[in-house]
């Protein structure tokens, strides 16, 4: 009997290193798919519509209590971290300390579009008592010739994008006076190479309604995480709040690990 060792196969060597590499989609498949898609876009927008229009009168509610709180929604929108990186000038501060309400109201047609309504009190910035900044939906040509499911959606609805599809306004401020006229004293600077889309100065706050591109997405973040989240943002907790709670669960001493209480919420993290 031979003493030569014999080699064993290594497991797997007789299989193909790359055993999904021939994965391939025909174009009926591809059409499919695309249906697919279309139909869970289809209700999700449904879903997302119903969602806001049930949310109307709690916001309602809402209002009328936060009315009553003195500065809450400058607290909550100072609370928004990318918010309170343009509302650095101690003027701004000033001006939106007289701040009493935020309204939002969605476009009927196309809720993604929306209106923001700031209401201030008397104040010796301006004499406006009502800031508004719209974001208007404008259809595709083809919007007109297509008809509505019974949601209301559309087929070009699917489509939908916000850099074609809408159109920011901007409102004059009418301030009372040259020296505080805060768009004035604080422009938005644009990028003086043109390569940033972004402008190199955001300038005052203000500027957000008197010009009526928004680069820097004020209002989308208004929208979509303030208003919903008001009472989250002025208590603190919404957002990058979250983070000392985070800090402070990764310092814990070995004890406290051992007495993990699993009927306790973990803090809920920021949306992306």
């Amino acid at each position: 009997m031979s003493s030569k060792g014999v080699k064993r196969a290594s497991p797997g060597a007789d299989v193909e290193k790359n055993p999904l590499g021939d994965v391939e989609v025909t174009d009926e498949e591809a059409l499919k798919l695309q249906a697919i898609q279309k139909d869970v876009a289809r209700v999700e927008l449904a879903l997302e519509r119903r969602a806001q229009e049930k949310m109307v009168p709690v916001y309602e509610k809402r209002r009328a209590v936060l009315k009553a709180i003195n500065k809450f929604w400058p607290v909550a929108l100072m609370n928004h971290p990318m918010l309170s990186m343009h509302v650095q000038h101690n003027a701004d501060q000033a001006a939106l300390s007289y701040l009493e309400d935020i309204w939002l109201t969605r476009d009927p047609v196309e809720s993604r579009c929306f209106t923001l309504e700031f209401h201030f009190k008397e104040n010796p910035y301006f004499s406006n008592t009502v800031l508004k900044k719209e974001y208007k939906y404008v259809p595709p040509p083809v919007e007109s010739e297509e008809k509505a499911d019974e949601d209301g959606i559309t087929e070009g609805m699917l489509e939908f994008s916000w850099d074609r599809d809408v159109e920011p306004k901007a409102t004059k401020i009418d301030w009372k006076d040259e020296s505080k006229n805060l768009t004035k004293l604080h422009p938005r600077v644009p990028d003086p190479d043109g390569d940033d889309e972004l402008p190199a100065e955001g300038g005052s706050f203000f500027n957000f309604f008197e010009v009526a591109e928004d680069p820097f997405e004020i209002g989308v973040s208004i929208a979509n995480d303030v208003f919903p989240e008001a009472i989250e943002y002025f208590l603190g907790q919404a957002g990058d709040g979250d983070v000392d709670s985070d800090e402070e669960d990764e310092d814990s001493s070995d004890e406290d690990e051992e007495e993990i209480d699993l009927e306790k919420p973990r803090p809920k993290k920021q949306k992306k």
